[in-house]
């Protein structure tokens, strides 16, 4: 792999001629740090005073001792098989728990008090990144920056690249959304699984996909200036229900969404045509998700993120969910995951962990169906573990929750499975089931050629 940055000191030499602003994010001194009293990817190291969080000792980085794990598209098994629940929040005890939780949890306990709850488990600080995205990381601290109002990022590549926030509160909350946007995943990965809307009778009808991607930020041979504005490239394939059956939708997702506009394609296979897909951002509904999940729902968040203010409000600790391996253990049932309002609580994991909070609000002339989104961030991974979105009248609306893992041939914490939840409507949407699938995801560091992610490789596909 090609994991050193030698083209950054000239692109950002030219970047400092050409616009007069720092070279820097933070000093060589603060980035230092990193692998010190912070993570190699910018958390605090220790854990907290009243000793409810561990400090990060190093995380996970292989599957655990003895465990029937042989490669990656295994169910990985739980290595944290003996842990039991520590007590559980519920209608019940909410109020003594309010300073821990976030808005949306507490509003799912009480919107669903005979069965909504939170079993609390151990923290387990179990994020871990190999050494050569912990140096990238390193070497982005000092030359990363924000292109224009969080339209973009430069100076970054294979590694997180703000693990240490600077500037007001604005420049970090970018930061935070940018480390999200570009958080560690893998270079290549394949799955089949399927999403599902839950009606309020508890009725579903599978979406089934196969879907490829390929993390252009992490291709580990390449480096910044092969970029070409584009972090990921995205193909997905409808099998199931025979309504859906045969459509395909390609994505390049871009670095710079204002100055490039993320490009997609869509495949009608009753038309047998390809053609653009505009509309493929923002809160464009998605007809798998039977409106449930916007475009840019996906992945917790994903997208441009110039119609909204940003503010960063700082850090809290809170119950989010994470470790979640029961719910996504080989065999189990997608009647066992989920529920009449909101998947099995029974089978979820939380525990208690610092996290970035970020406040996103509709500018003043643009159109979202959500004028407020909270994003509660994990320190360690910088996934989005919780989002709460509000509607014009300023009532919370929707709830996300990304159910995280460690993934062992990362290694890194990635969700496993997506949920929202619909307060209004009483529904939720569940993407990333595989449970019933003979295997999981699969990782690789393969790099396929760009012909591969093109709209004609896209018509050549769907048409087999």
């Amino acid at each position: 792999m090609i994991h050193n940055k030698k083209w950054l000191l000239g692109s950002m030499l030219a970047f400092s001629v050409m616009s007069g602003q720092a070279l820097a994010a933070v000093s060589s001194a603060e980035a230092s740090r990193l692998g010190q009293d912070l993570t190699p990817f910018g958390s605090q190291k220790a854990g907290n005073e009243a000793g409810t969080i561990p400090a990060w000792t190093g995380g996970i980085s292989q599957p655990p001792a003895g465990a029937d794990y042989q490669e990656s598209g295994d169910f990985h098994p739980d290595p944290f098989p003996d842990d039991t629940v520590l007590f559980t929040i519920n209608a019940r005890n909410v109020d003594q728990y309010r300073e821990h939780l976030s808005d949306g949890v507490i509003a799912m306990i009480e919107t669903y008090p005979a069965s909504f709850q939170i079993p609390v488990y151990q923290s387990r600080r179990s994020h871990a990144v190999p050494d050569w995205v912990a140096r990238n990381t390193k070497e982005n601290a000092i030359s990363a920056t924000v292109v224009g109002e969080g339209a973009g990022i430069q100076g970054a590549y294979g590694g997180y690249p703000f693990p240490i926030l600077s500037g007001d509160s604005e420049q970090k909350a970018y930061q935070v959304i940018w480390n999200h946007l570009t958080r560690w995943r893998g270079v290549n990965i394949t799955r089949k699984a399927s999403e599902v809307a839950v009606q309020q009778n508890g009725d579903y009808t599978l979406v089934t996909s196969q879907q490829e991607a390929f993390f252009n930020y992490y291709n580990p041979e390449g480096d910044e200036s092969t970029l070409d504005n584009v972090i990921f490239y995205y193909l997905s394939f409808t099998q199931s229900p025979p309504r859906l059956a045969g459509g395909a939708i390609l994505v390049h997702e871009t670095l710079n969404q204002i100055k490039n506009p993320r490009n997609g394609w869509g495949y009608n296979a009753g038309q047998r045509r390809v053609r653009r897909a505009p509309n493929l951002g923002y809160d464009s509904p998605i007809a798998a998700a039977d409106n449930l999940r916007t475009a840019d729902d996906t992945d917790i968040f994903n997208g441009a993120l110039d119609r909204y203010n940003w503010t960063y409000e700082g850090m809290r600790e809170i119950y989010v969910p994470y470790n979640n391996y029961r719910i996504a253990q080989e065999g189990l049932s997608y009647d066992e995951i989920l529920g009449l309002s909101h998947i099995n609580p029974e089978l979820t994991r939380w525990e208690l962990h610092r996290v970035h909070v970020v406040l996103a609000t509709l500018k003043e002339g643009e159109r979202h169906i959500y004028a407020k989104r909270r994003f509660y961030v994990d320190e360690d991974s910088w996934n989005t573990l919780l989002l709460d979105q509000y509607d014009g009248r300023d009532q919370l609306w929707r709830v996300s929750m990304a159910m995280v893992k460690n993934f062992y041939e990362l290694p890194g914490v990635w969700s496993t499975l997506e949920v929202f939840n619909d307060l209004q409507a009483r529904r939720y949407h569940v993407q990333g089931l595989d449970t019933e699938e003979p295997n999981t995801r699969v990782f690789s560091d393969d790099v396929p050629s760009r012909r591969y992610f093109s709209p004609a490789s896209l018509r050549r596909r769907s048409v087999r």
